[in-house]
């Protein structure tokens, strides 16, 4: 591939010179019908170019930010380089965000227009409106702008982009207080292409499935992988729930996913297994032989049961992700080893990399050249990684961001004067330059489906839904969902009962009546919480946290690795 644009304001119109006839986009046909549409490069600039122009003709101008509200779709993409080769700044946002975080995203980036899915998002912005002082327009992706300038006066406002102009600002959640902006440059995100290219393989003729969602830093950057390639980019249809059967007919080459997904096909496969002749037991050896024909080990003798193993597990698994895939990638939370050597066995490679956003999303990536399980790969090119004295892992380069949207504060924590980014993750580096991630120096849980939580933002929800709720604990780093252990004030739960004339008896925390309770309690707590923060289960503990249990410090901090090993057992039992 001869290079790459200088900024993302051109990207279209660099692809549409290469590639213009060849498929860009593979999407599921609009209203319920069956199959799949196609757009064709040609067709990509085209559509962007329209939404370009729409927005100039709202009078949108250079630098100003362009905010979008949407699931993962090809509208998304189109707006997402429309609003760069019209000069401005995108500004993703979930759409399952709660009001609170949708209204200061809009607010605190300053966005004067909001490009939604449809009229039920936009009817949200709207609402918020007299928050909003900077906010001029709000649009639905399929309504169209209505006024349009020339194309002419579109191409001279991508051509002024430089590689040092803001791109975007993507918020991201911290363990305390509102999501801060991100500033990423068109610089910052070249940077990362100029790193990762040479690593992925691909071009014409393959297939990348995302279903990851665009307001992810993550999924936007496999967008401009795939697209710089020649590759096609291939949209899931919009339920989660339909992404293992789509992924067999969409028959990807790539596919970049959350651990949880693997994770899943792991577990049904095991469970099917087990229900199955030979159990778990034959199972496991049948993987074990799929990683030693892997590593070009396999014994001579075991070369019939491994081609048994090919025609009742490696075939079908390979199958079931669409027959092609020979590259897939993973990040945002650990995936469990077993799972990697299963996928292994069966000949699919998965590769964890690692990064943030205020890297430009990548620091690390195992790649077919260089691939390290158990770790986050080697710094990309370009990228330095050290380990600081306390162990946190520090990263500079041309793809760490220029600092916090109108925050300086936050800025000069997170980027020393050196300009080492201070990541807050704790790591090791080995002999061979792999990075491994240890855990994290602030509380922030990362789910199993890659999803950020804050938990002290939830756990002051519920405690605020109920005066009963002395202490809620959030559990859910590397789980597939939130649960919550809760703790009870004694006083209060004694008044309640007596006003709801109760005889709670000697098991109160098991009490019908209770449960009831705490059930409405977490229920309301959860309608003020985006969708991936919402407790799916809780447990009530027959004693409150204290200092000398270990689980307070003696300022009455919550001790979280204590309370998670004190009540392991019943963790356990909410995930079961």
């Amino acid at each position: 591939m001869d290079g790459r644009p200088e900024t993302l304001a051109v990207f279209t119109r660099w692809t549409e010179e290469r590639y213009g006839p060849l498929t860009a986009l593979r999407f599921r046909a609009p209203d319920g019908r069956d199959g799949w549409e196609t757009r064709t490069y040609a067709e990509l600039a085209a559509s962007v170019r329209e939404v370009g122009c729409g927005l100039l003709g709202l009078g949108v101008g250079a630098g100003e930010r362009v905010a979008v509200l949407a699931e993962t779709r090809p509208q998304w993409t189109y707006t997402h380089f429309g609003a760069l080769a019209a000069g401005a700044v995108l500004v993703p946002v979930y759409p399952t965000a709660g009001e609170e975080e949708l209204a200061w995203v809009l607010a605190d980036s300053e966005a004067v227009a909001a490009v939604c899915e449809d009229a039920a998002q936009a009817s949200r912005v709207e609402a918020l409106r007299p928050k909003l002082p900077a906010l001029r327009a709000v649009v639905t992706m399929d309504g169209g702008m209505r006024e349009r300038a020339p194309e002419a006066e579109l191409a001279a406002r991508a051509a002024s982009v430089t590689p040092d102009a803001d791109a975007a600002i993507v918020y991201t959640s911290g363990t305390t207080g509102l999501p801060k902006g991100c500033r990423l440059t068109h610089g910052n995100l070249g940077a990362v292409q100029d790193a990762t290219l040479p690593l992925v393989q691909g071009g014409p003729g393959d297939s990348t499935y995302l279903y990851l969602p665009l307001a992810h830093l993550l999924a936007q950057l496999i967008q401009f992988t795939t697209l710089l390639e020649g590759g096609e980019l291939c949209y899931f249809g919009g339920r989660v729930e339909d992404v293992l059967a789509e992924l067999a007919q969409a028959r990807p080459t790539h596919l970049p996913s959350v651990p949880r997904l693997f994770e899943k096909v792991h577990a049904v496969a095991l469970a099917l297994a087990e229900a199955g002749e030979g159990g778990r037991e034959r199972f496991e050896e049948a993987v074990r032989l799929g990683v030693l024909a892997a590593e070009d080990r396999l014994p001579a003798a075991a070369r019939p049961a491994y081609e048994e193993a090919e025609r009742t597990l490696y075939a079908p698994v390979r199958e079931a992700f669409g027959g092609r895939l020979r590259w897939a990638l993973t990040g945002g939370a650990p995936i469990a080893p077993a799972t990697l050597d299963f996928l292994r066995a069966c000949g699919i490679r998965v590769f964890e990399g690692y990064g943030m956003t205020e890297s430009g999303g990548a620091i690390s990536l195992n790649h077919p050249g260089a691939v390290r399980h158990g770790t986050v790969g080697r710094p990309l090119a370009g990228c330095e990684v050290r380990i600081a004295e306390d162990g946190e892992v520090l990263a500079r380069g041309p793809m760490v961001f220029p600092g916090y949207h109108a925050d300086p504060a936050a800025t000069a924590e997170a980027l020393d004067p050196d300009g080492w980014l201070h990541t807050g993750d704790l790591g090791a580096l080995d002999a061979d330059g792999f990075l491994t991630i240890t855990g994290r120096k602030k509380d922030l849980i990362i789910t199993s489906a890659g999803k950020n939580i804050t938990p002290t933002e939830v756990e002051f929800a519920v405690q605020q839904a109920s005066p009963l709720i002395a202490r809620a604990v959030l559990i859910g780093d590397r789980r597939p969902h939130p649960v919550a252990l809760l703790a009870l004030d004694a006083a209060e739960l004694a008044a309640w009962a007596a006003r709801e004339s109760l005889d709670l008896g000697p098991a109160p925390t098991t009490h019908p009546a209770l449960r009831a309770h705490l059930e409405r309690a977490v229920t309301t707590a959860n309608a003020t919480l985006s969708r991936p923060a919402r407790i799916r289960a809780f447990h009530v503990l027959s004693e409150e946290l204290s200092v000398e249990a270990g689980t307070l410090t003696p300022t009455l901090k919550l001790r979280r690795p204590a309370v998670a090993s004190r009540y392991a057992a019943e963790i356990a039992a909410l995930y079961a």
